[in-house]
């Protein structure tokens, strides 16, 4: 299958702080670096859900006709403000698109959007 056309994000502490305020994650590591740092992280870093989101964007973007179905993802390395996150992809077949979101670490996040072309 062809690749799909890939999308380069800079994480900074904006969108870490802001997106986990806007899915109303008040969890510090993802807003106060102290707390992050004292917990073994490099840095604030993003929540599940912000990467979620982030995945759909990457197939809407791609696919803006398609009607999301579905997003089955598993977290990897974790992405942290500074980093710069690259998510690529591909079509499994006409309802599935393979996705994969890396930063230099190594894969942050993979796992399939379910599509209703």
């Amino acid at each position: 299958m062809p690749a799909l056309e890939p999308w380069t994000l800079d994480v900074t502490p904006t969108l870490i702080i802001t997106a986990a305020l806007a899915t109303r994650d008040f969890q510090d590591v993802h807003h106060d670096r102290d707390a992050a740092r004292s917990r073994g992280g490099r840095d604030i870093f993003l929540n599940i859900l912000t990467t979620t989101g982030l995945v759909q964007r990457y197939v809407t973007d791609r696919f803006p006709d398609a009607r999301v179905r579905g997003i089955a993802i598993r977290l990897g390395t974790p992405c942290f403000a500074g980093d710069t996150l690259t998510f690529t992809g591909f079509r499994v077949d006409p309802g599935r698109i393979a996705v994969t979101g890396r930063t230099a670490a190594g894969a942050h996040v993979t796992g399939t959007v379910t599509v209703e072309p």
